[in-house]
């Protein structure tokens, strides 16, 4: 039995999902993996369903009605993993963006590094991206600056999807009146956990964009994390968080 589990949301992911699951049950520490599939018409869900016959107890698969947002997925997972007792909980993308190595290093910064939630950063110092155009980079790079600029957030990578979360953190936050769905959830994460004293630690990671597959990047997704970051700042000046009961 894991006392870590990896949630990954999957929307069309057949060109990779099958490698993912592969190369995390070989790492040398032991994961659990939850994938929350939208619905996907590409056979996603029938390819994870599949693997469950050669990893019983390891892999398991909630299927939504459709495609409802990856905050939403998250939230789902979290609550999945609160009910079933894991310690350690870790939001990664299916399609090798995030190297599933570093899930080690996310884990220790947590269980030993002194951290209550670990990032993977692409933009603390030892951090780098790949593959990815200058106008990109820069947007990405542009939108973590403006986080830090407007909350405060102690974290380089505000919209970072690579993440450890201890279980205490997941309890102690209300995961009802999280909102956002796209880059926004993940700030949103980050920002609301900080507010509640969690400590954030950062691990510098290689981002590589995705090679198979389609990105979900939209522009609504681009707005609600400009004009969310605003609102989650102005909210913040009267809302009371709870401190951590250790």
């Amino acid at each position: 039995m894991s006392n870590r589990l990896v949630l990954i949301p999957t929307y069309n992911e057949k060109e990779n999902i099958e490698k993912m699951i592969h190369k995390v049950f070989s790492l040398q520490m032991l994961f659990h993996i939850l994938i929350i599939d939208d619905r996907s018409p590409d056979g996603t869900a029938q390819i994870v369903n599949d693997l469950m016959l050669q990893y019983p107890g390891r892999l398991f698969i909630e299927e939504r009605t459709g495609k409802l947002g990856l905050g939403t997925a998250y939230i789902h997972g979290f609550r999945w993993a609160l009910s079933r007792h894991y310690e350690y909980i870790f939001e990664m993308d299916a399609d090798f963006s995030h190297n599933p190595e570093d899930l080690i290093r996310l884990y220790e910064a947590c269980h030993s590094g002194g951290g209550d939630l670990s990032v993977g950063s692409r933009y603390t110092k030892g951090g780098k991206v790949k593959n990815w155009p200058w106008d990109r980079i820069m947007l990405s790079y542009g939108a973590s600056l403006y986080v830090r600029l407007i909350t405060w957030l102690p974290c380089k990578d505000g919209t970072a999807g690579f993440v450890c979360y201890r279980r205490i953190v997941l309890q102690t936050m209300d995961l009802s009146r999280i909102r956002f769905i796209g880059y926004a959830f993940q700030i949103e994460m980050k920002f609301t956990a900080w507010k509640h004293g969690f400590k954030i630690k950062e691990v510098p990671i290689t981002f590589i964009d995705r090679v198979e597959g389609i990105s979900k990047m939209s522009t609504n997704i681009i707005k609600e994390a400009i004009f969310g970051v605003l609102s989650l700042q102005w909210e913040s000046f009267t809302r009371k968080y709870a401190k951590p009961k250790r």
